[in-house]
């Protein structure tokens, strides 16, 4: 067990009981901010738990669990809950298409240096109470951990990291990933009491669902989780004056994408090429992939990923 898993345990342990479901937050504006507040370079990228993540085995919930109704969640593309688990701890439900990718693509996010929150996923288990009780299927679970605040969605295009070179890089892992969602909404701003890290906020795009496919013409819309259509989306289509252009058939989001530079696309992909194998295996593994399904994202990533490394 890990001492941030032992922590945030015991945090959550002791005050469960008073947890409640937070009303929306509106959209923060930004202030001055530490880096670390969004990245901080981790000195073991080699050695992270790509099974457990941030929270580590110590939050994880167990397999084939049981999880008694809380509420139904409103809105978003998804279906899911609110759930409580046998120790009193509120955890966020989320089932369907999103449930794999969303958690894979954390833990490739917290291996380099972002800031992610817990999450887990389970194949099966049960729900308890509500309308609809009885075994579901693949879920991403997120507890809603005391002492992590959420303060409200913070903009891409207005933060304080704006030409940094991490923000710059979270951008081109996005495409990397394939992620056609980089709402604001899917953002959020975590408060930290007592302070992680060495910092007293997050800075953390929270929503992930959207990766694994590939973008479209249309403006609102992609796959997700599709390894063939991962497999047939480009990356790069050129590079001319040291400025990226990447292979991108939608428009969504392509003003995020203006003048990202040959050293942001290496930035990334130097990270994530310490990633040893078995890392990468562990994040499709615990996500529920197949091994033959995970071989064959992995494959395309890790070709991405050389990709980017060959530019000049």
């Amino acid at each position: 067990m890990t001492g941030h898993g032992r922590v945030l345990l015991a945090t959550a342990l002791a005050a469960v009981a008073c947890r409640a479901t937070a009303p929306e937050k509106p959209v923060v504006m930004p202030g001055p901010a530490p880096m670390a507040e969004l990245w901080a370079e981790p000195r073991d990228l080699a050695a992270r738990d790509l099974v457990h993540g941030e929270g580590g085995a110590a939050l994880a919930p167990k397999r084939e669990a049981r999880f008694t109704f809380v509420e139904e969640k409103q809105g978003g593309f998804s279906p899911g809950y609110t759930v409580k688990d046998d120790r009193g701890m509120t955890w966020s439900a989320k089932l369907g298409i999103e449930a794999q990718p969303e958690v894979v693509v954390s833990r490739l996010l917290w291996a380099i240096g972002f800031r992610q929150p817990p999450v887990y996923f389970l194949e099966s288990w049960t729900l308890v109470g509500g309308a609809e009780p009885g075994r579901k299927g693949p879920t991403r679970f997120r507890p809603n951990l005391p002492g992590w605040k959420d303060s409200g969605s913070w903009l891409w295009r207005r933060n304080p990291f704006l030409g940094a070179r991490p923000l710059r890089g979270l951008v081109v892992f996005m495409r990397i990933v394939n992620n056609w969602d980089i709402l604001d909404r899917n953002n959020v701003l975590y408060e930290l009491d007592p302070p992680r890290d060495g910092v007293t906020r997050h800075y953390v795009v929270k929503d992930l669902g959207s990766s694994l496919g590939r973008t479209t013409a249309l403006w609102h819309q992609g796959t997700k989780n599709d390894v063939e259509d991962f497999e047939k989306q480009g990356f790069i289509d050129r590079a001319k004056g040291g400025i990226v252009h990447f292979d991108d058939k939608g428009r969504r989001h392509r003003d995020l994408y203006r003048n990202i530079s040959v050293e942001d696309v290496r930035w990334t992909c130097e990270r994530l090429a310490k990633l040893r194998p078995e890392q990468w295996q562990d994040a499709f593994r615990t996500a529920g992939y197949d091994g033959a399904t995970a071989s064959r994202f992995i494959r395309r990533l890790q070709a991405k990923v050389d990709e980017g490394l060959r530019l000049q």
